[in-house]
């Protein structure tokens, strides 16, 4: 005999999707757990009424999953740690976008892609400024906002334009460079370099993209030692001098112990200090200075931008449906 099907109950799937849950658990919860009224005094019912009871209490709040309810409005909650960023560079001055989205099959969907990018060329004029991107015209009448929102309802994820930068240069040049490139301006991981001088510009666009190939992977989190946050500077060399005092030798002994513990950590942590990963031995400060008399124009590394997506935001790595089977005692 052909073992039927058990179908997810309604009102308690449409109840776990009002609350953000993804379709596929939504509709496994909706299935593992038995419906509403059963007589068994098992555990699991008892949690299956209670889900049930505030399933009801949930939809009475959201006015009956009323349909002129905003479609974004109800996916606004969940967590976007996907997504891309995107570069865009025009006339000595470069912008970078990070637009996420709930999945990386989102992050693959065309339609997103155009959005990303279209938006880091908006960004070149809007001062590194998320706000003022968003009030931007983006089409017809519609500002980006405005079309963030209908994409929103249209593919069914959260999205969010999480933050966007901009640097100018001149005279030089802005490089770019963009890894695990979904196309040539979209990416995991996007990178601005910015080079100061009247030097050839190819030629320093080529120095520039090699530059952002390091930071890309290197992640440093300053240029110099002099633009390391003073608390970041302060924070690890408290950390060196506790570990220092353990050894027990003397106060100036100590103190030289921690200087050159800094030492490492600025050659370690700040770009003009790290070796190069392109050759894997020079400073990027010597090859700055070598560039500068290959050149025979003084070159200036005077900022860069690096963003990887998602760094930062707290993912969620939990199974709800897992979790109350677990609860229910299955």
């Amino acid at each position: 005999m052909a073992k039927t099907k058990k179908k997810p109950d309604k009102r308690l799937y449409d109840a776990l999707r009002d609350r953000g849950v993804r379709k596929k658990t939504a509709n496994r919860v909706a299935k593992a757990l038995p419906a509403k009224g059963s007589k068994s005094p098992t555990r699991a019912h008892r949690i299956a009424d209670q889900l049930h009871t505030a399933a009801d209490s949930i939809r009475k709040r959201a006015g009956g999953g009323s349909r002129t309810r905003s479609k974004a409005a109800k996916k606004a909650g969940r967590v976007a740690a996907e997504g891309l960023v995107g570069v865009a560079v025009d006339a000595g001055t470069g912008a970078i976008v990070e637009v996420n989205s709930e999945t990386d099959f989102v992050a693959r969907n065309d339609e997103f892609k155009t959005f990303v990018k279209r938006a880091a060329e908006l960004g070149l004029t809007t001062g590194g400024d998320a706000e003022t991107l968003l009030a931007k015209p983006y089409e017809g009448d519609a500002s980006v906002s405005d079309t963030l929102q209908a994409l929103i309802a249209k593919i069914g994820e959260n999205m969010s334009v999480r933050r966007v930068a901009a640097l100018t240069v001149n005279p030089g040049v802005v490089a770019t460079y963009i890894h695990n490139a979904a196309s040539p301006e979209l990416g995991k991981i996007g990178v601005l370099v910015g080079l100061q001088s009247e030097a050839d510009p190819t030629a320093l666009a080529a120095l520039g993209k090699q530059i952002a190939m390091h930071i890309a992977a290197a992640a440093p989190i300053a240029l110099s030692a002099d633009h390391v946050p003073a608390e970041t500077a302060e924070r690890e060399r408290a950390i060196f001098a506790e570990q220092a005092r353990e050894s027990g030798k003397p106060d100036n002994i100590i103190e030289k112990m921690v200087d050159g513990r800094m030492k490492k950590f600025f050659q370690e942590s700040v770009l003009l200090e790290q070796v190069f990963v392109i050759d894997g031995e020079t400073p990027v400060r010597k090859v700055i200075e070598k560039a500068s008399k290959d050149l025979g124009k003084p070159v200036e590394l005077v900022g860069f931008l690096r963003y990887a997506v998602g760094e930062g935001i707290e993912k969620e790595d939990s199974d709800f449906a897992d979790e109350v089977k677990s609860m229910a005692g299955h």
